[in-house]
């Protein structure tokens, strides 16, 4: 399922802006056309593309039409989307409007829409993925080696190489080296970055030749390929010299269309990213017998991990944060997801990047340059069943690393079960109906300004080691011992019995908390 506003997040700001946010939460199964000459206005789960209007009041009547026909929302120029007559009546209406950047004909955003569309509705299904993208991308590498009869690849704006056309054995060794790795070296990022590439690449649209360079490194001729001034990615050319100015031409109207495919494939992959998303929140929330286990997950058992970081964040940018921290660290799928608040992942209980032996590492790493870094692991789950348990585990587990009650930055339900044992049975104390002897002696202490209960909780700490409790307290040993007779006439304690201990102290870190 998608929605209105989450296509143009898919999409991202380059075409897209969301105007009036209506009923977010309605679905968009397709795209439908409007035409001005006819009443027809799609149908719930629509997303009308309202074309041909010629003023602000074809805009106001054709909303009127989508909000009585139950559309998911409409999409319009950004002239006629910003006009305040057609802003007020999506908002009176309750419908989503979308504004289209100008740069992009109706034609291109059918085809761009009906792909992320079809994604969302069956994002596993091989019909409605990526490779189509990619054919296309390929096709369009090749059509871009016939304009400038040169050797062409296509690359991300990470350098990945996306496609490649044919004819790349006339190349050099550098986009040999490329292309079988799917990546630019680094030697020869570091080269092209030393000529200032990547810095005109992220700024301008106009094409330019990069001289050659050493190791037999040939010219390029670099076409940057943008969508409303984001830059997404580049066309390499491997040329022996200056382009004619036609040739250019022509390979600036190659990217414009090829913008359109990689904002395709970007939208694809993040329809298929939240759904992965979703499909894990969904098992980690609560497992029955009846939950289909569709979510990519390392070898078991596991462990779920609660991962924190410093402030300043929001929860998707923690999410995003992790993610990449992950990938850039040698975790190639990380199972990741937010619930409730929290950024969990779903690690391995064995070696390598995955595991929680990995990320431990990672994490202690990661805490000595930026604090406020933690991770907290629940229980192993031998099954999908557990992972419940285990995910609640940890976020409880990372809520007292927090609050400084659990060392941190990183460490396992098994090194803290002490720790979640007090709290829990602490947290469950309801500190305004205490009775028996420490009731007493909050009294005495607020009613004659003493300091019996931090007394009574030093004894207590230190059992056997009254030197060491006088010290805690910074009294002589004699002074403690008198003290803790008072204590006992005031509230009538038995020492002697470990229960009554137990429960002394198990009240008396109730009070603290409380405080």
């Amino acid at each position: 399922m998608i929605t209105a506003p989450g296509l143009v997040v898919a999409v991202g700001p380059a075409l897209f802006e969301v105007v009036v946010t209506g009923h977010g939460d309605s679905e968009v199964r397709d795209v439908f056309v409007a035409d001005p000459q006819e009443a027809a206005t799609g149908q719930p789960g629509d997303l009308v593309l309202g074309l041909g209007l010629r003023d602000a009041e074809e805009a106001v009547e054709l909303l009127k039409r989508c909000a009585a026909g139950s559309a998911s929302g409409v999409v319009l120029r950004v002239g006629l989307a910003q006009e305040p007559t057609v802003v007020a009546a999506a908002e009176n209406c309750e419908l989503t409007l979308i504004a289209l950047q100008p740069s992009v004909t109706w034609a291109h955003v059918v085809w761009l829409l009906r792909g992320v569309i079809d994604r969302a509705a069956a994002p596993d299904s091989p019909a409605a993925g990526d490779a189509g993208v990619h054919q296309e991308l390929f096709a369009l590498a090749d059509a871009a080696a016939a304009i400038v009869d040169a050797p062409v690849t296509i690359e991300d704006n990470q350098s990945r190489v996306l496609a490649h056309s044919s004819g790349q054995d006339l190349t050099d060794p550098a986009r040999v080296s490329t292309i079988v790795g799917r990546r630019v070296p680094g030697e020869v990022i570091a080269h092209f970055r030393a000529r200032g590439v990547f810095r005109r690449l992220a700024r301008s649209s106009e094409p330019f030749l990069v001289p050659d360079g050493p190791n037999g490194i040939r010219p390029r001729l670099v076409v940057p390929v943008r969508a409303g001034g984001e830059w997404l990615g580049s066309i390499w050319a491997v040329v022996d010299g200056p382009v004619s100015a036609d040739v250019t031409a022509e390979l600036s109207n190659a990217a414009s269309v090829l913008a359109l495919h990689l904002l395709r494939l970007r939208a694809q992959a993040d329809v298929a990213r939240r759904s992965a998303i979703d499909r894990l929140r969904t098992l980690l929330r609560q497992f029955s017998p009846d939950t289909t286990v569709d979510v990519r997950l390392p070898p078991a058992p596991w462990r779920v991990v609660a991962l924190g970081s410093p402030g300043g964040y929001d929860v998707p940018q923690e999410l995003d944060l992790w993610e990449s921290t992950g990938r850039r660290h040698g975790w190639s799928e990380p199972a990741l997801a937010d619930l409730d608040g929290t950024v969990l992942a779903v690690v391995s209980d064995g070696d390598g990047p995955g595991s929680w032996r990995w990320l431990r590492r990672l994490v202690i790493d990661l805490a000595k340059e930026t604090p406020g870094t933690t991770a907290a692991a629940g229980g192993r789950a031998r099954g999908p069943a557990d992972l419940p348990s285990s995910r609640a585990e940890s976020v409880e587990l990372l809520g007292l690393v927090r609050r400084g009650l659990a060392p941190g930055p990183a460490l396992r339900v098994e090194q803290a079960w002490h720790v979640l044992t007090v709290h829990r049975a602490v947290t469950s104390l309801d500190t305004t109906k205490l009775d028996g002897p420490l009731a007493t002696l909050l009294r005495h202490d607020i009613e004659n300004d003493t300091a019996f209960v931090d007394t009574l909780e030093a004894w207590l700490n230190y059992p056997g080691q009254p030197q060491r409790s006088a010290k805690e307290l910074h009294l002589h040993t004699n002074t403690l011992r008198h003290r803790m007779k008072r204590i006992g006439e005031i509230a009538k304690l038995d020492l002697t019995d470990p229960r009554q201990r137990l429960a002394l102290q198990l009240q008396i870190a109730a009070v603290r908390t409380e405080h």
